[in-house]
Order: C-alpha cells, then sequence, then structure tokens
C-alpha cells in the first residue's frame, strides 16, 4: 500500500491509482472519479481512507463485514489454505474443506434444510435457487411449474433470472426484453402512511400477503414454480414484512405446493440476532440464498441452503447420471471454504449472532432519536439494521440522500444510501459509543445538507 500514502508536501493525489480504465458497478462513476473516496486500509469498526483519515464503518462494507475488519483467523485461514492448495475443481471431484463447510453450515440452518449448493455470490445463489425449483418440479412429475413471483422493490442480484424476480425498476428496465418470461410480482410492502417510526416489524400491511392468493388464480398453482422474497428487503431501503407477513406466505405457498424461497443474502450469519430471518420470525422456506456475510465478504463466495425434500427428489435416475446440470468453476472453492469456516468459528466462538440480539434494543432507541430532524419522514428498524428515510429534496430524487452518504464520509463515517434513504448495518461488534457516534455523524449530516 505504499503507493496511497502522502507525500512529503501531504499532497496524496499524485498516488492515486490510474481511474481511466475500471468501469465502476452501481456507481456514477464521472461523479465519483471527479471526487473520488477511495479506502486502503481496515481495521475492526474503521476504515482508513487514502489520505489517513479513520473511517467508522456502519455498513459492514456491503453488509458483508459483519465480525468486523483485518481479522487475523480468517486472513491465517487463508494464507495457510491458499499455500497449501490454492485451486481444486468440484465437477465430479472434490476436496475436504467443502463438505466440512457445508456441514458446519447446516448446523446453523433451519430444521430440514440440510443440503448446501456452493456460489460465489447472492446473484448466482438466487440464479441457482430458481433452476433448482424448475428442476425439483420436473423431477416430481409436474413440469408445467415454470412460473416465478417475485416482489416489488425487491433485490436478487443482478443475472437476468435474479433481475426478473426482482422488483427494483432501475435495474430492470434496460434489459425488459430479455428478462425471462412467467414472471408476477407481489406488491411491496413499504406503506409510511400507516407504519412511519414503527419500532420494529410494522403493524399494518398483513393483507399483502394475501395478493399472493389471487396470482394463484390468475395463473394458476399448477403453473407456479416458486416465490422468492426478502424477508427484509435491504437494498431497496431497509423495507420490513408486516407483522405475520411471511408467516402467511408460507402458509398459501404450502397449501398450494409452490416452493418459497428466502433471499438472505444481507439477513443471513446475524445480521438480526438470529442466524438468519427465518429462526428470527419463526418461518422455514424450502430454500436459502446466501453470500455477503457467510464468510465476512473476504473472498468472494455463496451458498443455496436446500430441503431436503427438494434434493432428495432430485437425486432419481441411475447412479452415474449427473442429477443437476449446474454449477460454476469456484463453487466451494477451498480458499474461500478455509475463510467461511474461520469466519463460522468467529461467529460461534465470540457469540455475534448473541451480541446483535443484546443491541438492538440500545440501536433502536438511537436511530429513532433521529425522528424530529428536517425531512425525516420514516425510520425502520430491525436486529442491527435501520432504514433514515428523508423526503426527496426539490432538485431531484436522490440527491439529499447522496449529500448526506458524502458529508458523512468525509467526516468519518460510512453509510450507504438509497435514493432518499439511508441505510446503517454496523459490523455485529459494534459498540454502543460507536452507535452513537455514527448517529451522530447523521444527525449532523441531515442538519448540514437540509
Amino acid at each position: 500500500m505504499s503507493q496511497y500514502q502522502r507525500n512529503n508536501s501531504g499532497d496524496s493525489s499524485q498516488m492515486w491509482p490510474n481511474m481511466e480504465h475500471f468501469w465502476m458497478p452501481f456507481t456514477a462513476n464521472k461523479q465519483f472519479k471527479a471526487n473520488p473516496r477511495l479506502l486502503v486500509s481496515a481495521q475492526g469498526m474503521y476504515y482508513t481512507d487514502i489520505d489517513g483519515n479513520k473511517i467508522l464503518d456502519a455498513t459492514a462494507g456491503l453488509w458483508c463485514c459483519n465480525a468486523g475488519h483485518g481479522r487475523q483467523e480468517i486472513s491465517q485461514a487463508v494464507s495457510q489454505q491458499i499455500s497449501q492448495m490454492d485451486y481444486a475443481p468440484s465437477f465430479q471431484m472434490g476436496h475436504p474443506l467443502a463438505f466440512e463447510l457445508a456441514h458446519k453450515l447446516c448446523q446453523l440452518s433451519p430444521d430440514g434444510l440440510d443440503k448446501v449448493f456452493f456460489t460465489n455470490s447472492g446473484s448466482e445463489s438466487v440464479d441457482t435457487a430458481l433452476k433448482m425449483a424448475l428442476c425439483y418440479h420436473r423431477a416430481n412429475g409436474q413440469a408445467t411449474r415454470t412460473r416465478f413471483i417475485g416482489r416489488e422493490l425487491g433485490y436478487h442480484g443482478v443475472g437476468f433470472g435474479g433481475i426478473s424476480v426482482g422488483g427494483i425498476s432501475n435495474n430492470r428496465k434496460t434489459f425488459s426484453q430479455q428478462l425471462l418470461q412467467g414472471i408476477d410480482h407481489l406488491p411491496h410492502t413499504l406503506d409510511i402512511a400507516n407504519n412511519a417510526f414503527s419500532h420494529g416489524l410494522p403493524p399494518h400491511g398483513l393483507d399483502k400477503a394475501e395478493v399472493l392468493e389471487q396470482l394463484i388464480t390468475l395463473h394458476g398453482a399448477e403453473n407456479i414454480a416458486a416465490v422468492i422474497v426478502e424477508p427484509m428487503s435491504g437494498s431497496a431501503g431497509v423495507i420490513l414484512p408486516p407483522e405475520g407477513y411471511l408467516k402467511r406466505l408460507r402458509e398459501i405457498t404450502q397449501k398450494h405446493g409452490i416452493l418459497l424461497i428466502f433471499d438472505e443474502v444481507i439477513t443471513g450469519f446475524g445480521r438480526l440476532g438470529a442466524a438468519f430471518a427465518s429462526e428470527r420470525w419463526q418461518v422455514t422456506p424450502d430454500m436459502i440464498t446466501t453470500a455477503k456475510a457467510i464468510n465476512n465478504g473476504a473472498i468472494p463466495m455463496g451458498a443455496v441452503f436446500v430441503s431436503n425434500t427438494i434434493h432428495d427428489t432430485c437425486m432419481h435416475g441411475p447412479d452415474e447420471l449427473i442429477e443437476f446440470f449446474h454449477g460454476y468453476t469456484y463453487s466451494g472453492h477451498p480458499v474461500a471454504a478455509a475463510s467461511a469456516l474461520a469466519t463460522l468459528s468467529i461467529y460461534e466462538d465470540e457469540k455475534l449472532f448473541e451480541r446483535a440480539k443484546g443491541l438492538e434494543s440500545y440501536f433502536e432507541q438511537a436511530v429513532h432519536s433521529l425522528k424530529g430532524l428536517a425531512n425525516v419522514i420514516d425510520i425502520r428498524n430491525t436486529g442491527l439494521v435501520a432504514g433514515i428515510q428523508l423526503a426527496p429534496s426539490d432538485k431531484g430524487v436522490g440527491k439529499r440522500g447522496y449529500a448526506i452518504f458524502d458529508h458523512c464520509f468525509r467526516h468519518g463515517a460510512l453509510v450507504r444510501a438509497t435514493a432518499d434513504i439511508i441505510a446503517l448495518s454496523p459490523p455485529l461488534i459494534v459498540e454502543k459509543s460507536q452507535i452513537d457516534d455514527m448517529v451522530n455523524h447523521i444527525s449532523d449530516a441531515i442538519n448540514a445538507v437540509g
């Protein structure tokens, strides 16, 4: 990192990398490159930027680093594994760590979801789960079940399957003519008029689950493969399920023989004070998609937890037959698996899921203290995640949110902005004083931006 250190004049700009060639994801590239935010190191709850400033991480990177940054247990596991064996294929052969990791993961998963398929990202996990749903119904003699139902404002990654079942318009509209056919969407559950400033799950909106019955009547249950939802929508701005909503979706899908997929790429591994949202809210789906915090964001990795019923139904035919024609070159990558095993040990040894649950009340009160500030129209929270929604400025949607995000960064805190919603999702190692600091940063930014 020496190339990023300041020179004697204190001007670090001459040591910045050449930014011309990197087309950055989900970024206004021209805006960013005109006034960059560059991070060069991380430890504990803090990043350090290129100018040497400490940045309090209020987002766990990108919902990833639940155990905080710079964990030596993870880096040592990675170093040891990459020296011992850097890569091994998972097609028609394997290596011990992938099997060990799958076993460890299934000790955390809901009862009955005892099989794991490894991917490299949340996007790949979602597309894998959709394919599994089709494979299952075909193997079960119900090949007409090909339709999927997602939800408005849902985010399920950026594969064509994921954006098809997703419900964020900007992610879809450029590719609208190439999306999967046979997709429908439930209404989103955001209802500021009735649920503004709810603490925890909002009380109103259970009736929105009943729209699923209407879609089933419209399309026929015999044609629907699966319903996929985020238990809590993260990327759209921390949108929570109304009380009883997820249980009602489970009841309806079971009644009609439709699979239920929970996208827990964000909520998995402690974010809500439990291993999964399905545990927190006592609703067991047929599949769970994960990534991000599975290995603290150290190396790209994801996993799909699959019910025994789905797995066993697909295990048909002669022993030499490949049951599921799907997979990735890096599925169960040995170095990624080593980092995941080390991460799971940290979660267990430090009881981080329980720690998140214990901090929830303090976190809730802290974020709701922002109520009453100018232009704050809603605050939503559960576990160690919160969304602060602001009224759009007269300059346009998202302008106020971006200005607050940028102000926070320039003054020492990393938050996430989605349009005019500020999201907080700190590492589970966060201290109460650091919760106070991040809330104070947001308060100062709101007052400064206006």
